[in-house]
């Protein structure tokens, strides 16, 4: 009988090598092995539990969050505090958002990285109240990315001219918002400090300096056109402002893609900065270094103190290290490496795809967590990885990658309840209705992020009913509202 069964067998598949292994008490042995299996598997996974245990954060710790972002942001306001504050809250001069009676055309700049951007956006009130936007793109060489500050911002009023000439306006004067999104202290709407160049750039002659003054500086030397200057505005308030068109309760904005920040209307009687005590002003928080001073040392984990040691700025920006897109992928990478040194994945075998730093995109982890995603093509995208990895494998990325995501949207939530929190209690009220903007590809991306993260809000925040709207375009769109906002304002002023 056996030998007609494996003749049968090979015969009908001649591609596979088969070989026969007689059992040797099958029943008794095979109960035992089953039993061994089980309890090796079973301690595998209390092992992993035991690790990604700090990951997880409960009620209370995020509570607690919550109420040390608001004392760092109570030191960032102050006076006597602001200069060992690690979120700035720098004021930007935005006092007012759109009220619907905006209108007029306004050139907008934004320029935040490689490529720049300059747009036309022609707003309109009554009752075909909406904006119209023209833009085109524009590169920054390498050479005048680091070359001289002259040279950057005779290529940017360059490209400014070639844009208008574009649009049939060569020598017509508009006024015009410059979204920069690199760090400046502004003392007025429409000047801007910068602190230091970030994202590659090092133009020299402009650290220190007013970057509107420059511009202009660039604008008169070409001669050509002269542009009304009016406001100099960071991403995160573009985005307030985008979303404050579309819903009069948005006092606050929210990104959360590459990096992280948030912004919101502060009563001028708390900014100890500016002089004046009436109405409100839109602060920029620059809330990613929350944590900057050791305040959140008892929450980061060693997978976070890893990623911060091998980052391009190691003790800076802590929080934003836990939530944002930059580095989740990451932190997930350095928990899988230490799941495989200790056996509990991947067979214990670490590839040398693994152990390289930035292989685990943030994209990996939006894909992985997709509700429609069979382990398959969890397993295909890891093998896309050089991972190879069992169904079982599969499982235990997929919990990391949840862990991890879940994390960075209940840090933000807490973070933006210690917002939502402050506004109500600056204004007395017992219940609060607010709007928060939002961009980043994180929150737009992840199938997860937005709801958990939205969930965190509402537990925190109890007594606040916080909507969340989606910007389109909050850079560019936001600057040249926020320069229609102070036209509005500085018509009304002169009558």
């Amino acid at each position: 009988f056996a030998r007609r069964l494996h003749k049968t067998v090979r015969k009908l598949l001649p591609d596979c090598e088969i070989r026969f292994v007689r059992s040797e008490d099958g029943s008794g042995k095979g109960a035992a092995m089953v039993t061994a299996v089980a309890y090796r598997l079973a301690a595998q996974h209390k092992a992993r539990q035991k690790i990604l245990e700090p990951l997880k954060l409960s009620h209370e710790q995020l509570l607690e969050v919550k109420e040390r972002m608001k004392i760092e942001m109570e030191k960032g306001l102050g006076k006597e505090t602001h200069a060992e504050a690690t979120v700035k809250m720098l004021p930007t001069y935005v006092c007012s958002t759109p009220d619907g009676t905006e209108k007029g055309d306004f050139l907008a700049l934004d320029l935040g990285g490689t490529n720049f951007r300059v747009l036309l956006v022609r707003v309109r009130n009554g009752m075909r109240r909406g904006v119209e936007m023209h833009n085109k793109i524009y590169s920054i060489p390498l050479e005048i990315m680091q070359g001289t500050g002259e040279e950057l911002f005779d290529h940017i009023v360059h490209c400014i001219s070639d844009f208008l000439e574009y649009m049939g306006m060569k020598g017509v004067s508009l006024p015009l918002g410059f979204t920069f999104s690199f760090p400046c202290q502004q003392n007025n709407l429409d000047e801007g400090i910068l602190l230091k160049w970030t994202k590659g750039f090092k133009a020299t002659g402009c650290e220190g300096e007013d970057v509107v003054g420059l511009l202009k500086e660039a604008i008169h030397r070409r001669e050509e056109f002269d542009l009304d200057v009016v406001a100099v505005v960071n991403d995160t308030v573009g985005t307030m402002m985008t979303c404050g068109y579309e819903d009069p309760y948005c006092e606050v904005g929210l990104i959360i893609g590459t990096g992280t920040n948030a912004c919101y209307m502060e009563e001028m009687r708390n900014v100890e900065l500016v002089e004046g005590d009436e109405g409100r002003m839109c602060i920029n928080m620059e809330w990613g270094a929350f944590g900057d001073n050791g305040c959140l040392d008892d929450f980061r984990t060693e997978f976070d103190l890893a990623v911060d040691d091998l980052s391009l700025n190691p003790g800076k920006q802590r929080f934003e290290k836990m939530i944002s897109g930059m580095y989740l992928g990451e932190i997930v990478r350095n928990i899988l490496m230490d799941f495989t040194k200790r056996g509990l994945l991947f067979r214990g075998r670490i590839s040398e795809r693994l152990k390289t730093r930035g292989i685990f995109e943030t994209k990996f982890l939006s894909q992985i967590e997709s509700d429609c995603l069979a382990l398959l093509q969890v397993r295909s995208i890891l093998q896309h990885l050089g991972l190879e990895s069992t169904c079982d494998d599969s499982i235990i990325v997929k919990e990391v990658c949840t862990v991890v995501a879940r994390r960075a949207a209940q840090l933000c939530g807490a973070g933006m309840a210690a917002v939502v929190d402050k506004i109500r209690e600056n204004r007395g009220l017992d219940f609060l209705k607010i709007t928060v903007g939002v961009d980043g590809t994180l929150y737009k991306l992840h199938p997860h992020f937005s709801n958990v993260m939205h969930e965190t809000v509402k537990q925190l925040s109890p007594k606040c009913e916080v909507t969340f709207l989606q910007s389109e375009d909050g850079s560019g769109k936001g600057a040249a509202l926020i320069t229609a906002v102070a036209c509005r304002i500085r018509d009304a002023g002169q009558r």
